[in-house]
């Protein structure tokens, strides 16, 4: 493997904290970033993904692909339907790969490539420095409404060497372009959830269904998962999950959807994969615990998270349906007159 998982941590920490003392602290970033304008994600030159299965048949190899096969076969492995109780970790019948596309090697479709680098880290939505065992085990439970990974398990083992090994070339520090699901231009208006039923309908609903239920890849009980994942209902992501933000939701949209497309010729207008993301966003999907724990800095929560409490005096629906601007210029105003000082918890 060449460099310990223990010298990158030990090294990654030290980057962190040499960072917030250059840059100021998490609330003083906040206040910039939310006066920052919304820019377009930037175009990526080159897109190399590490080939997995020229990897010599030694323990690395063996290791590094059997996290590839979690990412993709979730629900047969690790979800709710596997004949192994003992590894019923995931709590919904989705893959990794629902998101995560192409086995997370997709450019623009929420791609590990470059994610291990990231680790450790501070995270906003703990409050604390994190590492990348951390970030698997918030998708496990919010994506996958499941339940941990043990730290030492080999499934945890098997996805971070497999996350570690797409990260190959990538500098720490330094953003991959290609990463995330894009940065389009948000609307001036609020999303609208009725127009946007009528785009899921006609570009969402074949594959999908009506009902957002998805289509099985086989019969409910095999383990098979999902041919095409549900968008909401129980066998969805519950409503902790990245997925479950207008922002997060509308750009892998655009970049992704409907099956097929790319990020850099999408088939849906901005308006369609705003107004699209916001419908599926007001469906019914299962609830995670104690989200008012979340953002213990509520000036660092993002702007279209849709449970509060919130620091910037607007409701739930401002925050889950826009228009974001006018919350950024509130959070950047609060910042700004008492940095470091007690947050006003509250919400209307």
């Amino acid at each position: 493997m060449g460099i310990s998982l223990t010298s990158v941590a030990f090294a990654g920490v030290a980057v962190t904290l040499v960072t917030l003392f250059a840059i100021g602290t998490p609330t003083e970033r906040a206040a910039r970033e939310a006066a920052a304008p919304v820019e377009p994600a930037p175009i990526a030159a080159a897109w190399i993904i590490p080939d997995v299965d020229k990897l010599p048949d030694d323990e690395w190899g063996r290791t590094v692909r059997a996290g590839r096969d979690p990412t993709k076969h979730t629900a047969q492995l690790i979800g709710p339907e596997t004949s192994d109780a003992a590894h019923r970790y995931a709590g919904n019948n989705l893959a990794c790969a629902s998101c995560h596309l192409d086995a997370g090697t997709k450019r623009f479709g929420i791609p590990y490539i470059g994610v291990y680098n990231d680790f450790p880290s501070y995270r906003a939505r703990s409050g604390a420095v994190g590492t990348i065992e951390g970030r698997v085990n918030g998708c496990m439970t919010r994506s996958m409404n499941g339940r941990a990974l043990p730290l030492d398990s080999p499934e945890m083992r098997a996805i971070v060497s497999y996350i570690e090994f797409l990260s190959t070339g990538q500098p720490a520090g330094q953003a991959t372009p290609g990463r995330g699901s894009g940065t389009m231009p948000e609307l001036a208006r609020a999303a609208d959830p009725g127009r946007g039923q009528v785009v899921y309908a006609q570009n969402c609903a074949s594959c999908h269904q009506p009902d957002g239920r998805g289509q099985r890849a086989g019969t409910p009980g095999d383990g098979q998962g999902y041919a095409f994942p549900p968008l909401w209902g129980p066998d969805s992501f519950n409503d902790g999950a990245g997925m479950d933000r207008l922002i997060a939701a509308a750009n892998f949209i655009h970049s992704n959807m409907p099956n097929g497309v790319s990020w850099d010729q999408p088939a849906l207008s901005l308006d369609d994969a705003w107004d699209v993301a916001a419908f599926v966003q007001a469906q019914p999907r299962p609830e995670q615990a104690h989200l008012d724990r979340d953002y213990p800095d509520r000036l660092q929560k993002p702007v279209d998270a849709g449970y509060g409490p919130y620091a910037d005096g607007f409701d739930p629906a401002a925050h889950k349906l826009g228009p974001f601007a006018p919350i950024r210029e509130a959070i950047a105003k609060l910042a700004a007159s008492a940095p470091g000082a007690p947050i006003n918890q509250t919400t209307k």
